[in-house]
């Protein structure tokens, strides 16, 4: 199944000895979505949405068509519930928005993970020092499983919203979004999902996880950056006022009063990522072509194999073995700075990322 995988990725054209291991940042990019990007900018653009000339039409029933792979993709209600973004990040600092200013106060509590990136964490400190909520977080062990007790017992009264990972960049982690999904729902309570990491290795049914927001970037899913997907739930599409004013998120605008439009494009103000959009659609094509179980399976086998490999070598230090984990391996190697280890691997055509990872409080609950 995966035998000259290698051939739709032309960065080995140019650097057949390349060994990419940066995936969990962002993914290699196939010629498929490649050349759409290409054809798109070169023979078919035109502003979407506006137009009732061929080029402006075609396309937009192009651009609109991906919505539904999307929907598609992640098993939603309907196309409607998918909002086009920037990229995840702009997903949650959507929510957590349009969430903050109507739904919290001071003195309540939203709860996030160790487990975090960035990304989730940052735009809720923004939001709670403006309101005076206040963020628990869920506690992990050394090997970065997720304490589900820590969890339950911090749901209380005052807890009106749970963002939190699908799968941690890290360390690997799967979260059990059935045990989030049932305490959430049994205390009204609902639930974002950060899904970058976890959306290109496994099948997500947002349905079955009955979470109220699930985001995830194109740029994971070897799509263009520049595109991000937000799915929500239909409730929350009346409750939520806009995000930001523009074009397109309007239905009449007067000086004296504006209105708004309906569903997903009171959420999609101003011109979108029309060629990103497009891209991401040629990327779920190209992950069609595979089955993501048979995916997953054979990462799995890859990071056995290279965890024992690490192991057998003196100073080494592997960071989370946690007991659901997806292909990920962090480490240190005793006595070696982290930047010199990647510039020395870089040297021998290895690429790997060094760094904090956009989770400074996970490493530094690991210690």
């Amino acid at each position: 199944m995966f035998e000259n995988i290698k051939r739709k990725f032309p960065v080995y054209d140019k650097n057949p000895n390349l060994v990419f291991l940066d995936t969990a940042a962002s993914s290699l990019k196939p010629t498929s979505v490649i050349q759409s990007i290409n054809d798109c900018y070169s023979y078919e653009y035109a502003n979407v949405h506006r137009g009732l000339y061929s080029l402006s039409s075609n396309l937009t029933t192009k651009f609109e068509n991906v919505r539904s792979k999307v929907s598609k993709f992640l098993n939603s209600e309907s196309e409607e519930n998918i909002i086009f973004t920037k990229n995840a990040t702009e997903a949650i600092n959507l929510v957590v928005s349009c969430f903050s200013e109507k739904f919290l106060n001071n003195g309540d509590e939203v709860i996030l993970s160790y487990l975090e990136h960035h990304a989730n964490i940052v735009p809720w400190q923004i939001a709670a020092k403006k309101i005076g909520f206040k963020i628990v977080t869920i506690n992990i062990d050394q090997d970065g499983n997720l304490d589900y007790d820590d969890f339950i017992s911090k749901i209380n009264k005052k807890t009106k919203f749970i963002s939190i990972t699908n799968m941690s960049n890290v360390v690997g982690t799967i979260v059990d979004l059935n045990i989030i999904n049932e305490h959430a729902k049994k205390n009204n309570i609902p639930f974002l999902v950060d899904g970058c990491q976890f959306i290109a290795h496994s099948p997500v049914n947002v349905q079955n996880i009955n979470c109220d927001f699930y985001v995830y970037s194109g740029h994971k899913l070897y799509g263009p950056s520049g595109v991000g997907v937000l799915y929500m739930k239909n409730k929350w599409f009346e409750n939520f006022n806009p995000y930001q004013g523009g074009g397109s998120m309007i239905e009449t605008v007067d000086f004296e009063n504006t209105t708004f439009a309906k569903g997903y494009q009171k959420f999609e103000a101003g011109t979108p990522p029309i060629v990103p959009v497009v891209g991401l659609g040629s990327s779920y094509d190209f992950m069609s072509e595979f089955n993501l179980k048979e995916i997953f399976d054979h990462e799995i086998e890859l990071y056995k194999y290279a965890l024992d490999k690490l192991k057998s070598i003196n100073n080494i230090k592997i960071f989370g073995e946690s007991k659901n984990k997806g292909a990920i391996i962090s480490f240190n190697i005793n006595n070696i700075h982290p930047s010199d280890l990647g510039l020395i691997l870089d040297q021998h055509n290895i690429a790997i990322r060094t760094g904090h990872h956009c989770a400074q409080p996970l490493l530094k609950r690991l210690n």
